[in-house]
């Protein structure tokens, strides 16, 4: 089983959620309002109470073989607006 993670700003959420739904995951996790910093930008706490520095993290468990869907459906939005999709391996318990 795989683990996807994206994080991607709030306001691509609806999107990001219809290009998962498209791929027919299985199921997937919504966390609002993350914040932290990236590489290149630092989020203060106006931004964060502005919310433009406010991003949502996703995380779905599904099978490689569904991967490729969701990599199709929602790389055009993670491209477009930015945003980042890592895979790691999962082992239910």
């Amino acid at each position: 089983m795989k683990r996807l993670d994206l994080v991607f700003s709030e306001r691509e959420l609806d999107a990001i959620i219809k290009a998962l739904e498209i791929a027919e995951v299985p199921g997937y996790t919504v966390m609002k309002h993350a914040t932290g910093r990236g590489p290149q930008t630092i989020v203060s706490e106006d931004m964060e109470f502005t919310g433009l520095g406010a991003n949502a993290h996703v995380i779905v468990f599904c099978e490689e073989e569904v991967l490729e869907k969701i990599k199709t459906n929602v790389s055009p939005t993670l491209n477009y607006y930015g945003g980042v999709a890592y895979v790691s391996e999962a082992i239910e318990l």
